[in-house]
């Protein structure tokens, strides 16, 4: 049985002499069989029965309770599960806040290799970062709105060291980064088309989800994304300027492209609960995996 609650506060509420200088949000889970990841064998055997277009998982943060074996001998079994899914069938792995550096970083070099896809948002990004000594890693934290630079290159190493590559048996193509006030898709050239539509359907359901429309309603969001920005730090980067009547931008470095939308964020948000899940399906929604 899960137990969940999700207490939230919004930008300027107080609570005695404290003044909340964002939004934020925590989250309580008390779900043993999850924690465990108990279920997993029973789902991959499933999947010849209903033959999937493609496989979702999320989770894996849930074992950042468990004792240090435990997690060890559950990963190996987790990585066995995941190569037993039919090859040709994409598999996305939606990540969540962690505060384990070994857990993390047992999962990019165990898990990363053996799916096609990522999403996660600007905590797990430079938590991943930390764990397994990425670019910016010495950041603590980000001052405010991410830095696109830093998400650029961050993301930009993900895939050149653990992504697939001529010298490297990896399945991972494709990371899509959400943030409050932008997104950004980056895949390996050559394995998914359709990037630009999937980038902006997600910063779309972003505004919708959160304010629980329909559709965007003008009145109840704002943009607040950088209007220009350096597309790297470690090396000679494009200086880019977003232009309203085209505001997906496009760069490519190395064999490997970037999308960046974005996001028309909700003034006053109703639903927060699941929105990266609800991100990254639309952007998956979206996307078209050439078969390899």
């Amino acid at each position: 049985m899960a137990l969940t609650s999700s207490p939230w506060a919004s930008l300027g509420e107080q609570w005695g002499p404290l003044k909340a200088p964002h939004a934020n949000r925590f989250i309580f889970s008390h779900d043993l069989s999850n924690g465990a990841m108990n279920m997993l064998e029973v789902f991959v055997s499933s999947l010849e029965e209903f033959q999937p277009d493609l496989v979702v998982l999320s989770g894996l943060h849930m074992m950042d309770g468990q004792s240090k074996e435990l997690q060890r001998k559950r990963l190996l079994e987790v990585v066995t599960s995941i190569s037993d899914i039919p090859t040709g069938v994409p598999i996305h792995l939606e990540l969540a806040s962690m505060t384990n550096l070994e857990l993390m970083r047992s999962i990019v070099h165990q898990v990363f290799p053996v799916v096609t896809s990522l999403g996660l948002n600007e905590q797990e990004l430079l938590f991943l970062s930390q764990a397994a000594s990425g670019p910016h890693s010495s950041l603590s934290s980000w001052s405010g709105v991410p830095d696109v630079g830093m998400v650029s290159d961050i993301l930009f190493w993900i895939l050149k060291e653990h992504g697939r590559s001529q010298n490297r048996a990896s399945d991972l193509t494709r990371i899509h980064f959400h943030t409050l006030v932008y997104h950004i898709l980056a895949t390996v050239d050559g394995h998914w088309a359709n990037q630009l539509a999937a980038v902006a359907a997600g910063a779309r359901v972003a505004g919708t989800q959160a304010c629980a429309t329909e559709t965007i309603d003008a009145s109840r969001v704002s943009l607040r994304a950088p209007w220009e920005f350096s597309t790297s730090h470690l090396e000679a980067g494009s200086r880019i300027t977003v232009n309203p009547s085209k505001p997906v931008v496009e760069w490519h470095r190395e064999g490997i492209s970037f999308y960046f939308t974005p996001v028309l964020v909700c003034k006053d948000p109703v639903r927060t609960v699941g929105l990266g899940d609800a991100i990254s399906a639309e952007g998956l929604f979206y996307s078209e995996v050439h078969p390899q």
